[in-house]
């Protein structure tokens, strides 16, 4: 079971974005995550008339690994570790470790 997933608030904990809060967008593979607003690199991209797409530099968010991140707990406003709670019925849902409230899946 993944910690974080699609749709997640997170807060970046090391690199050069370090404290900024966005929206995980897509896994890109099992270590890696692609954030709204994160991770911003500048693409140069070539025209091309086949596609309709005009050419120049476009910003492009690139994946970032998740060890770099913490799932964002609004109700302390900090960032948080995330663990797993099997529930009666054998059900298994994430919960924040610091207040042991579920994850709401977004």
């Amino acid at each position: 079971m993944n910690k974080i997933r699609k749709g997640d608030e997170i807060i970046v904990i090391a690199g050069r974005d370090k404290g900024k809060r966005g929206t995980v967008l897509l896994r890109k593979d099992d270590t890696h995550l692609v954030i709204e607003g994160i991770n911003q690199v500048k693409k140069h991209v070539k025209p091309n008339p086949m596609k309709g797409t005009t050419g120049g530099i476009v910003e492009k968010a690139m994946p970032i690994h998740q060890s770099n991140v913490a799932i964002y707990n609004a109700t302390t406003g900090k960032a948080d570790r995330v663990g797993i709670k099997v529930q009666d019925d054998g059900k298994r849902v994430r919960v924040f470790k610091s207040s042991g409230a579920e994850i709401k899946a977004a």
